[in-house]
């Protein structure tokens, strides 16, 4: 029998026996109707049901004095049942009325087209209510949750199966069909049936570091905790788990990928020099530090797998050349793969002026590229030195002789097949990935934990900071004025649109109404549209112009988001900036400020909602990428940074990766210390039959090789 099938039959049988993993439709209460509307909820089986956080809670804790309650206040009280009343309203409806008593005072308990729960109640039980306080002709709790009192223990009894008014009570996230109390209930139903058959798999060692609950305890008290700080304690516990497993797969493709043989690289001084004569400036201390990181990795024989980070315009691109170089001198290849035709292409250019009078051959490939057969043959023979390019880089008819290194720039645009697609065209190259998005601490220990990071956190100097102004409607006329002073000065302008034409569904001006404004207020100034479903060929002409200062203002989509450096354009006008995120914002005004001019980014805008306003704020306040990607981070969630199927971020259920950063770096110390000491986890078979069974986000399959 194959061995993945085997597996596979394993997990079934193993599924069919484990109460943790049987279809949820068999826990007592549910059922194939039920069944189908919890999964929406995205919950299909009881353990999935115990790891469904509840999103809030309420503190019914306090008793309130009848009384003392207010209109229209939400209150628990506790009393005697003197009354039950069902009386017929208007349309053959039913009302329920149960009057309660506690010595301070009556309230009325109603309830509409309820008549079933008459048969709840009797007079002289106590019961504690939860609810809205109203009033009609007299005092009401409307529609409340309640439990009855055991007469013999004095406390609250959940045996009626409408769980929970009293204590602290969990709020979950519904769908349509489902309520608070069949939810709740179902939780504690998969609590008293399920909880015995969970395994601990954090080490006991680990559980005392970090003074974690037990495992069985903390799901618990995460639903139904005996307190608010016994709920932060179960929380935590979980979290942890979450985090600590995904770092576990993280750890252990960084382990595996350091067991590979790769080529190490003689870097001396003669490579040092000569590669340092090409630059026509002085590397910044940030950029010396990058370097040496990579010397340090391409010099090891294990392939180097680093992550490149700097703000826009921190000089990313002359750190890479270096690298490519080094390995050039070495008698290997390099890769240089660009998301897009324009940042490719820009850097083909930037790497043909450095290398002007060197003796390194530099071919560009992109869709169409002229001269590609022959381009083709010359790299397969080794008679090129760096490639060039987009995703066609990683095409079949692709072949390098000697690959010694790959550079992937902007990252976060490629999808990991494309990323691993080029790695794959040489034996284990050295891989060093760029961005110039800058990415906050916690999604960059998930979504490059397994790389080793070097951050560009310095400008080069003689680079004044760019102005940023949020200009209103009634400052357009001001703004346009600026604009022509900067025009007649000589500068160039960018001019930014959310889309290329007009929609009927969005009210929004689009690039090519932009451009024909635009030339209507600047007559005197040549003005170009440039957006993506322009030809290859029509994208590279009004380039072309724009660097030659024969356009003037160009009016684009955020095609010009990467790639385009004109330092004669010092100005930059965003329409509509409410609709951009702030990375995006970012990414734009980079193309500004690469001079030593002043330059200004211009924020025509109208924010609707609260978020809006709070971005083009931050935007506003600061050019340190850094502190935009975190706030970046707090108003959108990682999941709209990045998405998560394509760019390897975890489905995280429990952890927050904004507010949860504190355990993160805990449980990756854990995980990475754990690795170096039991690569294989033979000591902890149950974490690892634990990580065997789970994707993490992509990372199973790569990360557990070496766990066999």
């Amino acid at each position: 029998m194959p061995i993945r099938l085997a597996i596979r039959l394993r997990r079934t049988i193993e599924s069919r026996d484990n109460p943790l993993q049987k279809p949820l439709q068999y826990l007592k209460g549910v059922g194939p109707k039920r069944a189908e509307l919890l999964g929406r909820l995205g919950l299909f089986t009881p353990q999935g049901l115990l790891y469904f956080l509840p999103r809030d809670y309420q503190d019914r804790s306090q008793i309130t004095p009848i009384k003392d309650v207010k209109f229209g206040s939400t209150a628990t009280v506790k009393g005697t049942v003197l009354d039950v009343g069902l009386k017929p309203t208007r349309g053959r409806r039913t009302l329920l009325e149960v009057l309660v008593d506690d010595r301070t005072g009556t309230i009325a308990a109603t309830w509409f087209n309820q008549p079933f729960l008459a048969e709840k109640f009797r007079k002289g039980q106590e019961v504690l209510l939860h609810g809205k306080i109203g009033s009609y002709k007299y005092l009401q709790i409307v529609n409340p949750e309640f439990e009855f009192i055991d007469e013999g223990r004095g406390d609250s009894s959940k045996a009626d199966g409408r769980p929970y008014a009293s204590g602290i009570v969990p709020i979950y996230p519904l769908t349509e069909g489902i309520g608070q109390g069949y939810l709740r209930g179902l939780a504690m139903r998969a609590l008293e049936e399920c909880v015995p058959y969970l395994e601990e798999i954090i080490p006991p060692s680990l559980q005392r570091l970090r003074r974690l609950m037990p495992l069985q305890e903390a799901v618990k008290e995460v639903h139904f905790p005996a307190s608010m700080e016994s709920m932060r304690r179960a929380r935590k516990r979980l979290v942890y788990e979450e985090l600590f497993l995904f770092q576990m797969a993280v750890a252990l493709r960084r382990n595996r990928v350091r067991q590979e043989k790769g080529y190490a690289f003689s870097i001396g001084p003669n490579v040092d020099v000569h590669v340092r004569r090409l630059f026509p400036f002085r590397l910044t201390g940030a950029q010396e530090r990058a370097i040496g990181d990579i010397r340090r990795d391409m010099e090891s024989p294990r392939p180097m797998n680093r992550l490149l980070q700097g703000d826009v315009g921190s000089g990313k691109t002359a750190v890479a050349l270096y690298a490519m170089l080094a390995a050039v001198a070495n008698g290997f290849q390099s890769a240089l793969m660009a998301p897009t035709e324009i940042l490719a292409e820009q850097h083909y250019r930037t790497l043909e002026r450095y290398l002007a009078h060197a003796r390194v051959r530099v071919a560009l490939f992109v869709g169409g590229s002229p001269g590609r057969k022959e381009n083709l043959e010359a790299l397969a023979k080794g008679e090129i030195d760096i490639a060039v390019g987009t995703h066609a880089l990683v095409s079949r008819d692709v072949h390098f002789k000697k690959l010694g290194l790959v550079v992937v720039d902007e990252q976060h645009k490629f999808g990991v097949l494309q990323r691993v697609g080029l790695r794959l065209k040489g034996q284990r190259p050295d891989v060093l990935v760029m961005t110039a998005t800058p990415i906050p601490r916690s999604l960059s220990l998930t979504l490059f934990g397994d790389l080793d990071v070097s951050i560009i956190d310095e400008m080069p100097p003689g680079r004044p900071p760019v102005k940023t102004l949020w200009v209103s409607r009634e400052r357009l006329q001001e703004a346009h004025e600026f604009l022509r002073c900067r025009l007649r000065e000589g500068r160039q302008v960018f001019v930014v649109y959310p889309i290329i034409e007009e929609s009927e569904r969005l009210d929004l001006r689009s690039a090519k109404e932009g451009a024909r404004l635009f030339q209507k207020y600047f007559p005197e100034f040549r003005v170009e549209p440039l957006h993506g479903r322009l030809s290859s060929a029509e994208k590279e002409r009004i380039m072309r112009d724009f660097r030659e200062r024969r356009i003037h203002i160009l009016v684009s989509t955020v095609v010009i988001e990467v790639g385009i450096d004109v330092p004669n354009a010092t100005v930059m006008v965003i329409e509509h900036a409410e609709r951009f995120g702030l990375a995006q914002l970012h990414q734009l005004r980079g193309r500004i400020g690469r001079g030593a001019e002043q330059s200004n980014c211009l924020l025509f805008a109208e924010p609707a909602s609260l978020e809006a306003k709070k971005r083009l704020e931050v935007f506003t306040r600061t050019n340190d990428g850094f502190i935009i990607a975190e706030e970046d981070l707090k108003l959108r969630g990682p999941g709209e940074l990045f998405g998560t199927r394509q760019h390897g971020l975890p489905d995280l259920k429990v952890a927050d990766l904004v507010r949860d950063l504190p355990l993160l770096v805990q449980a990756r110390e854990d995980a990475f210390r754990l690795v170096e000491t039991d690569a294989t986890l033979k000591k902890f078979p149950t974490l690892k039959g634990r990580l065997q069974g789970s994707s993490l986000g992509g990372l199973g399959r790569q990360g557990l090789a070496s766990v066999g």
